[in-house]
C-alpha cells in the first residue's frame, strides 16, 4: 500500500513545507507510513531555511498517488490537491478558518496560533517524541515566517516558547538574527517576474459570492515594488479573477499597501476604511492576510 501523503497548500510557504516535514516525521514515529510532499517549488525564503539546515525539499505533486492523505496549513479544497475528493483525509493540522467537511472520521488539530509548526511542537511534546535538530530548525523558521519574528498580530502566547525551544534544539544561538536573514531572503524580488510576484503566495477565496484572489509579497521597500505597478496589474488581469487584491507588506515597519482590480471598489474601501487611488489602497499596520485582510472583507461582502 502506498504511503500516506502529508502536504500543505498550493504556492507553499515556509510553514507549509516545514509543517509537512515535521508532521510526517511525527506520524512515522507514531507508527505511520507517510511521506511529506509539496504542491509547488519552495520560495526563496523557504529555500534559505532548507539550505541552512541541509534539508532536501519534498517532491512536488499536484495530485495524490495514494489512498490516504494528511493536510497541513490548509483545509479548503481550493487550496489543496486536484483529486482531494478521491482520497481519504486522515488528519488535518491547521490554524486557519475551518471549512472542511468529510464523510469519514479523522484526526483534527486546529488552533488559532501563529503557525502550524507551533501546533506540531506541542504535538511532539504531548507524544514525548524528540524533535531532530534539522526538523526543529525548519519548525523555528516556520514560526518566524508566519509571525514575522513574533511581531504579527497572529502571534500568540504559545508561539514564543515554542520558537525559543525549537531554536535551542536547532542550535540557533540568536534566532532573531537568523530570523531577520530568513525574512530578508524572501524579499529579494528582482529576479521574479510579475506573474511570479502575484502568484507566489496567492490564495483563492469565496467571499460573499465573489471569487477573490488575494496575493501577498514581503519586502523592505514598498515603493520599489510599486515601480512595477503596470506590469503587476497586467499579470493580475491575465489571471482573470473577479476580484484580485495584491498586498505588498513592509516586514520591517509592519505596514502594507495593496493593488486592487475588480468591480467592488466601494466595498473594498469600506472594508479597510481607506480610499483607493490609482488602484492602490494604504493599509497601515496590516501584515496578516488571515487576521487583518480576509475578516474585514468577509464582514463587508
Amino acid at each position: 500500500m502506498a504511503k500516506t501523503l502529508v502536504f500543505g497548500h498550493k504556492n507553499p510557504d515556509t510553514d507549509t513545507i516545514a509543517s509537512a516535514i515535521a508532521a510526517s516525521y511525527l506520524l512515522n514515529q507514531l507508527g505511520g507510513d507517510t511521506e511529506a510532499v509539496a504542491q509547488g517549488t519552495p520560495n526563496a525564503e523557504t529555500q534559505f531555511a532548507l539550505d541552512f539546515f541541509s534539508v532536501t525539499a519534498p517532491r512536488i505533486t499536484t495530485s495524490a498517488d495514494t489512498e490516504t492523505v494528511v493536510l497541513v496549513d490548509h483545509n479548503e479544497a481550493t487550496q489543496s490537491i486536484d483529486n482531494l475528493s478521491e482520497v481519504i483525509v486522515e488528519g488535518i493540522y491547521d490554524h486557519h478558518k475551518f471549512s472542511f467537511t468529510n464523510s469519514t472520521p479523522l484526526y483534527i488539530n486546529a488552533k488559532p496560533w501563529g503557525s502550524v509548526a507551533t501546533i506540531l511542537y506541542y504535538e511532539f511534546k504531548q507524544a514525548n517524541i524528540d524533535i531532530p535538530s534539522k526538523v526543529a530548525g525548519l519548525m523555528a523558521s516556520a514560526i518566524i515566517s508566519d509571525t514575522l519574528l513574533l511581531k504579527s498580530p497572529t502571534t500568540t502566547a504559545y508561539d514564543k516558547p515554542a520558537l525559543e525551544d525549537l531554536a535551542a534544539i536547532a542550535g540557533l544561538d540568536d534566532y532573531e538574527k537568523y530570523g531577520l536573514s530568513l525574512l530578508k531572503a524572501g524579499t529579494d524580488l528582482s529576479s521574479r517576474t510579475d506573474k511570479e510576484l502575484i502568484d507566489g503566495d496567492a490564495k483563492s477565496f469565496e467571499i460573499g459570492g465573489h471569487k477573490f484572489r488575494i496575493g501577498q509579497v514581503n519586502t523592505v521597500d514598498i515603493a520599489d515594488v510599486l515601480t512595477r505597478q503596470s506590469g503587476i496589474e497586467a499579470a493580475m488581469v491575465a489571471e482573470d479573477y473577479e476580484d484580485f487584491l495584491f498586498v505588498i507588506t513592509d516586514i520591517l515597519n509592519s505596514n502594507s499597501k495593496a493593488l486592487y482590480l475588480g468591480d467592488a471598489t466601494t466595498s473594498i474601501e469600506a472594508a479597510f476604511g481607506a480610499k483607493i487611488s490609482d488602484n492602490v489602497i494604504d493599509l497601515p499596520g496590516v501584515v496578516s492576510r488571515k487576521k487583518q485582510i480576509v475578516p474585514p472583507l468577509e464582514k463587508q461582502f
